[in-house]
């Protein structure tokens, strides 16, 4: 029913499907479909929009102020797959005027901490999707919604975080589990250094470290590497480390005996990295041991 890349006014798609002509999130209660909009603008209420990889897409849920809930536009696309809705989802090219990306079917969501529209911190909602057609990869079951036997219920249950966890340290780290879902997309699912594949084990580091990190760093998908153990171990302590190109760097601290007993082979390289794991990686490079 839509183009991909195809221009539209977003006027013409509300007069013909419904929806409300205002909002990030619109619901047709005349048709099944839910529109979805993403734009730079975005950024000033605390969201942020992107493709994982070239499956998944990352939407923040709705809401300008205060913490986000499962209401309204929130709740219908968490429940789209239960109540037989399409999701259509449109990107901001003029004002008034989107261009049309992709369909798209819920996959998971999670909270995780951003800012609202005064600047205060809050919790807001990540929603994961995949692309509706061909897939180029296979997402691991763990990051799939669990989809309960009711039709009518939610396919997904997750658990704000409660007061506990919303004060000192411990609130720092809320949207941990929404940053490692994220990573895992981003990667495809690999170790960035050799390709291993179980995302049951595979860790989410920083490249820039967590406590170095400001707010914005610390949720920032580029700053974020998806590692096997050993790497990762020996990345968070700055005895390896990835130039620009991709290529390992091997520490002076440690032996060639020691890498090579922990199948480190100097040899390894990371592929696909933006420029923005390059502007990180830069920075880690400096302090390697």
């Amino acid at each position: 029913m839509f183009n991909e890349g195809q221009i539209y006014r977003r006027k013409d798609i509300h007069d013909m499907y419904g929806g409300n002509r205002q909002s990030g999130i619109s619901p047709s209660a005349k048709t099944p479909y839910i529109f979805i909009f993403t734009g730079s603008s975005g950024a000033q209420h605390g969201y942020k929009d992107e493709w994982l990889n070239e499956d998944v897409f990352s939407y923040t849920g709705e809401g300008q102020s205060g913490d986000m809930e499962f209401t309204k536009g929130n709740l219908a696309l968490r429940d789209h797959l239960s109540t037989g809705k399409r999701v259509f989802l449109f990107e901001y090219i003029a004002k008034g005027t989107v261009k049309f990306n992709s369909e798209l079917s819920f996959l998971d969501c999670d909270f995780f901490e951003t800012h609202d529209t005064s600047g205060e911190l809050r919790t807001g909602i990540k929603f994961f999707f995949k692309r509706v057609g061909e897939a180029k990869y296979l997402i691991p079951e763990d990051l799939k919604a669990h989809k309960v036997a009711d039709p009518k219920e939610s396919y997904v249950s997750v658990q704000k975080p409660n007061s506990t966890e919303r004060s000192g340290l411990v609130t720092s780290r809320v949207g941990q589990g929404a940053y490692r879902k994220s990573i895992l997309h981003r990667w495809s699912y690999r170790c960035a250094a050799t390709g291993y594949n179980d995302s049951r084990i595979l860790i989410a580091s920083h490249i820039q470290p967590w406590k170095d990190s400001t707010d914005e760093q610390r949720l920032d998908v580029d700053n974020g590497i998806l590692l096997s153990p050993d790497y990762d171990a020996l990345f968070d302590k700055h005895l390896i480390s990835f130039d620009e190109s991709g290529k390992i760097i091997l520490g002076s601290e440690l032996e060639k005996t020691p890498f090579e007993s922990l199948g480190i082979t100097g040899k390894e390289r990371i592929d696909n990295l933006t420029e923005g794991n390059k502007s990180y990686l830069s920075l880690h490079n400096q302090m390697i041991k």
